[in-house]
């Protein structure tokens, strides 16, 4: 893999016209909106920054005592009394500046955790085909580094702007007092300050979006190939060094874009700097002139000096608000972009429970396809162009018409990509019908509430998921509440016990990232467990013995027999022996049901079933 130099891919990412999008209207306001509950805290913050401008303004207004009435007169007792008062106004000065940051700290970790708090409540509501397109990276990204941009807004940049502009106030009425010629003649330079500013805010908003862009891409990059699947791929394929390239690409394009925010950011300030140092050398040459015409005295003119120091600090930093604002504005338009994906399935206002008892399955002239990328993710969670996947791939159930009855065990089969899998993720409402209705108990699923739809099926997949903890917290998952008694008996229930009892650590046993620790067999087990833990009224099975060999297959089998006891069942097996003992069997081909009957009437008709069984038991 070939890789562009560093220079020339950031050539290239600032061609990007995608990263120089606006921050969206409405922003601002929303912003303000979060600030609301912190509005008691806030109060006090900004009284202690008043608190701050006041006593730095007191500094140098005891400088010109202590030089005009002390120094000058030879009063050692007064010289003596305003240095004490000097040393306590800095005590002071330290106390308060503690109290506004823990003032400024509550507030900006308040606002991470109700922003870290909603963003991952929502997408843990979003529809599968969310994250089936989304990077996992990307996501952790907006959970971290764009929340942590938002919440500078709040403590660096709220705080700032306001004692800023405080304190410029303050000492600029301060000044006026003491001598207005050396006060105007030291402002003339302020316009050098806001040319930039400008010019500046639009750079800095680009380099930032652009960066958190990248940095979410090479987090992505390292989520997906830090796990044991990612990293054994890698091993297997042999392209470590492959990987180091691509890496470093995208860490390239990170550094890259830092050292432009960082040299940008230091001419800006250079150049401020040089502005500020010409006028305290104006302030230095008129004010000296004024002193020795006895216009204002010694003591005046080393406060002016000081209190210009401490009006260019914050006027310099005024000047570059807008770089700060909307810098900050950019992390928040990014989380708020994912907290404004609507969820592609949710509860109706009126959804109700499922009905108690058992439950029946109805396909009603279902047709189903595929939502787009627009409907369901942002193309910022996603790493690859997507303009060729918005068109319409058309549907993949045609018409379906089924019915399952209550305690019915029914097997889907059929060639791969036929829609088997489409199939009973409708019933479980990983998605919505685009036309026709899913009924379960004679009730249309749009119509129940997700908690009592999700409730009521258990289903188990060809690659059944564990969390990187223990066998009893993957168990528990499905029950929190399961007494010990419970989880052992749905150990037994699925043929494991025997095995778990076996362990040093038994049920404290720690599984692994996605349960690698275990063969196949024990995690499909283990989640058969996990299911009758939870006591589904509706088992749902996708290919739960496709990858295990006969040994494990028929240790599986004989945990399905036990699971699927009493409950209605749907079933998708490429293995025909698994399905043979099924009520019904439903033969889907291109998205339609093609045949339907018993194993013994299918392979009699001489159909479809009767070509697939022909082929695996010829």
């Amino acid at each position: 893999m070939t890789m562009p130099g560093p220079w020339a891919a950031y050539r290239a990412m600032t061609q990007d016209r995608s990263a120089i999008k606006p921050v969206s209207r409405g922003v601002v306001r929303r912003v303000i909106g979060y600030a609301k509950p912190y509005t008691k805290i806030v109060i006090p913050f900004m009284v202690t920054l008043i608190a701050i401008s006041l006593l730095t303004v007191a500094q140098p207004l005891l400088f010109r005592v202590i030089v005009d009435d002390g120094i000058s007169v030879g009063n050692a007792s007064l010289v003596t009394w305003i240095a004490v008062a000097i040393a306590g106004l800095a005590i002071v000065d330290a106390l308060i500046g503690v109290l506004s940051r823990w003032y400024s700290a509550r507030i900006g970790e308040g606002l991470i955790f109700d922003l870290r708090t909603e963003v991952f409540g929502h997408v843990q509501r979003q529809s599968i085909a969310f994250f089936t397109r989304a990077q996992t990276g990307a996501l952790v990204s907006r959970l971290n580094s764009d929340v942590l941009g938002a919440q500078q807004a709040f403590t660096s940049t709220l705080g700032g702007v306001v004692g800023n502009l405080i304190t410029t106030v303050i000492v600029l009425v301060t000044m006026l007092i003491l001598s207005w010629q050396v006060t105007v003649l030291a402002l003339l330079l302020v316009p050098l300050f806001l040319l930039p500013a400008r010019w500046m805010g639009r750079r800095l908003q680009t380099l930032t979006r652009q960066q958190m862009q990248d940095n979410a891409r090479m987090n992505a990059q390292m989520t997906e190939r830090f796990n044991v699947a990612g990293a054994l791929l890698v091993t297997l394929f042999g392209r470590p060094k492959d990987e180091d390239a691509e890496f470093g690409f995208r860490a390239a394009r990170v550094r890259d874009a830092g050292i432009s925010i960082a040299m940008a950011n230091r001419w800006f300030f250079t150049a401020l700097a040089l502005v500020a140092s010409l006028a305290t050398a104006i302030a230095y040459g008129v004010g000296g002139n004024l002193v020795i015409s006895e216009s204002i005295t010694l003591g005046t003119l080393l406060a002016l000096v000081a209190l210009l120091a401490q009006l260019y600090g914050p006027l310099t930093a005024l000047s570059n608000v807008r770089v700060d604002v909307m810098t900050a504005l950019v992390s928040f338009d990014r989380v708020f972009e994912v907290l404004d994906l609507p969820p592609l399935v949710k509860d109706l206002p009126d959804a109700k429970k499922l009905p108690d008892g058992p439950l029946s399955i109805e396909f009603d002239d279902v047709t189903f396809a595929y939502p787009t990328a627009k409907q369901v993710s942002l193309a910022s969670l996603e790493s690859i162009a997507r303009d060729v996947e918005e068109r319409d791939a058309g549907d993949v159930l045609h018409n379906v018409n089924a019915t399952i009855e209550a305690g019915q065990l029914v097997a889907l089969v059929g060639p791969s990509g036929a829609g088997k899998t489409t199939f009973i993720g409708l019933v479980a409402r990983l998605y919505d019908t685009t036309s026709g209705s899913v009924r379960i108990g004679g009730m249309d699923v749009r119509d129940a509430t997700l908690e009592s739809l999700h409730g009521a099926i258990g289903m188990v997949t060809q690659e059944a998921h564990m969390f990187h903890d223990t066998i009893r917290a993957n168990l528990l998952y499905a029950k929190p509440d399961a007494t010990e008694e419970q989880i052992y008996a749905a150990l037994s229930g699925a043929h494991i016990r025997n095995l778990i009892d076996a362990l040093p650590e038994g049920l404290d046993t720690v599984v692994g990232d996605r349960g690698h620790r275990l063969s196949g067999g024990e995690k499909q087990r283990i989640a058969l467990a996990r299911l009758l833990l939870r006591s589904p009224r509706i088992v749902v099975l996708d290919e739960a013995t496709a990858h295990l060999d006969s040994e494990s297959e028929a240790a599986v089998q004989a945990a399905l027999d036990t699971a699927l006891v009493g409950r209605t069942s749907l079933v998708i097996a490429h293995r025909l022996s698994t399905v043979r003992a099924a009520d019904v069997i439903l033969v889907v081909e291109h998205g339609r049901v093609v045949e339907r009957g018993t194993h013994a009437e299918l392979v009699a008709a001489g159909g479809a079933y009767a070509s697939l069984y022909r082929t695996q038991f010829a």
